[in-house]
């Protein structure tokens, strides 16, 4: 198997100090989003035979096994990262496989570059996601039900925000919050900014419920997507508790550090919280506009200790070993690819002593036994 050296890319929205304290590393003052651990070619881990990319590329069935490479092609199609929230994340959605593949299609025969500013979709591939907390980590998720939605813009008591109230209030529900949140992305800016102001200060008056509200319009002065994320489910999670954001799902990360694995792809269709490009078309033509209890998962045991979060597609699996003593030992060698990555403890991984932030992979068939005292992430696929 092999150690593996990431990237942390330094997004603006990135804690300064929780990626650093968990490698147990000195801060450098900037933000330290995201430490990206797989194959993706815009910052591919690095280990001793070259960059992953290049150790799977020479010879992609002995890395990644027969089955995976017969299901997802020559390549690793999930990519696993620390991701470490200070400050809200664009409030986004992603596209399912088929408008995925419509999508990129279009935009490749009208010649956008894939650079470019105003493009959608970098990639002919779908980007479902899911987010394990390391500690609390607070998000959005799914649409609320119309009527609690209501009640939370009615409460603020701004007059701007009544015609929002009465839609909200009309059925068929998917009708309701779609004519909802084309209004807000559609709303003269300037109007829309005194709304968001008028929102910001009745948010931190309230407190409690509208408190995660208060926050992001700190971040997002004037935003629109301050008064849509008012439409979706707040959601805490404690350490261990996971989402899984499927296509279409409406979400956004607040704070918290967490493990999150997605399928490799860069598609994401913006719906505010952000300077970015919207394209209020085509989010429209992504989002499901249907309202959804945000599903918390937690890990389900499996055998050998291993904790399993269930999710609905195949590009990855990711799971979880808190192993409590050091003297056992557990055979993790499967006939597919893996990514160990350890988050706390001292974790053996074949010849490899892994501390909190550090990873391995392992090729599809090779031989992974684990002992210690830690906890292990485990990321590979189903095929």
């Amino acid at each position: 198997m092999d150690r593996l050296d990431n990237t942390i890319r330094p997004y603006a929205w990135g804690s300064p100090t929780a990626i650093p304290h968990l490698l147990g590393t000195e801060p450098t003052g900037e933000p330290q989003a995201e430490m990206w651990m797989g194959a993706h070619p815009g910052a591919p881990s690095r280990t001793g035979r070259g960059t992953l990319v290049e150790v799977i590329d020479a010879d992609p069935e002995k890395e990644l096994g027969p089955a995976a490479v017969a299901k997802f092609g020559p390549r690793l199609p999930f990519l696993l990262k620390i991701l470490a929230a200070g400050a809200p994340l664009s409030l986004q959605v992603h596209p399912d496989l088929e408008q995925a593949r419509e999508g990129y299609a279009d935009e490749e025969r009208r010649g956008i570059p894939v650079d470019a500013p105003h493009r959608n979709y970098k990639d002919a591939n779908h980007k479902p996601e899911l987010i394990c907390a390391l500690t609390e980590f607070d998000g959005l998720c799914g649409f609320r039900d119309p009527l609690a939605a209501a009640g939370l813009l009615d409460d603020l008591g701004i007059d701007s925000l009544k015609p929002y109230v009465d839609l909200l209030h009309a059925h068929p529900e998917d009708a309701a919050l779609r004519e909802v949140l084309t209004a807000i992305l559609t709303a003269d800016p300037e109007e829309m900014s005194r709304t968001v102001a008028e929102a910001a200060t009745a948010c931190t008056r309230l407190g409690g419920a509208y408190a995660p509200y208060a926050e992001i319009a700190h971040h997002y002065p004037g935003d629109p997507g301050v008064i849509a994320a008012m439409l979706l489910n707040h959601v805490r999670l404690q350490p261990g508790e996971a989402l899984y954001l499927g296509a279409g799902v409406p979400h956004a990360y607040l704070n918290g550090l967490g493990v999150e694995i997605m399928a490799n792809s860069d598609n994401v269709l913006r719906c505010g919280l952000t300077p970015k490009h919207v394209d209020v078309p085509e989010l429209l033509r992504i989002v499901r506009f249907r309202p959804s209890d945000p599903g918390v998962l937690r890990p389900e045991a499996a055998p050998d200790g291993e904790e399993l979060y269930e999710t609905p597609i195949d590009e990855f699996r990711l799971s979880r070993y808190v192993l409590p003593e050091a003297g056992s030992a557990h055979d993790l060698t499967r006939a597919t690819p893996q990514i160990l990555l350890c988050t706390a403890g001292t974790v053996r991984a074949g010849e490899h002593d892994l501390t909190p932030g550090r990873s391995v992979f392992v090729p599809a068939g090779e031989k992974a036994e684990v002992s210690g005292t830690g906890t292990l992430f485990r990321a590979t696929v189903v095929a």
